[in-house]
């Protein structure tokens, strides 16, 4: 669903997906984030999403002029996972509220595997 911004100059319409994609690149440029994972696990075995489809990674409810986001993040193996969800958390707050308006309520971080190595 799309959400507006009214200010004296104009309107901005924001949809779900727009938002979803700003927390998925503010997120995947914390250190120990390799990517984004799919919403759905399957099999018990997490999908790293492209770049193209970081929104798929993330979940977006927005309740009048404040949002909840939920990402799903593969981390990289050897990085403190408790310190890459305080910097993820961190990040992706301070993103959407400076580059969409809209505050943050919560941000829920999902680590759906580790990897070893490069993407």
């Amino acid at each position: 669903m799309d959400r507006e911004i009214s200010n004296e100059i104009g309107r901005l319409s924001l949809s779900d997906d727009v938002i979803a994609t700003i927390a998925g690149v503010a997120a995947t440029e914390c250190y120990g984030v390799v990517g984004m994972a799919s919403r759905r696990v399957v099999d018990g075995l997490a999908e790293l999403l492209g770049r193209e489809n970081l929104s798929k990674g993330v979940e977006v409810v927005v309740e009048g002029d404040k949002a909840a986001i939920t990402l799903n993040v593969i981390v990289g193996y050897g990085t403190r996972i408790s310190e890459v969800a305080r910097n993820i958390v961190d990040k992706v707050k301070y993103t959407v509220e400076s580059t969409t308006g809209l505050k943050v309520a919560k941000v829920k971080v999902n680590v759906q595997g580790v990897r070893l190595g490069p993407r």
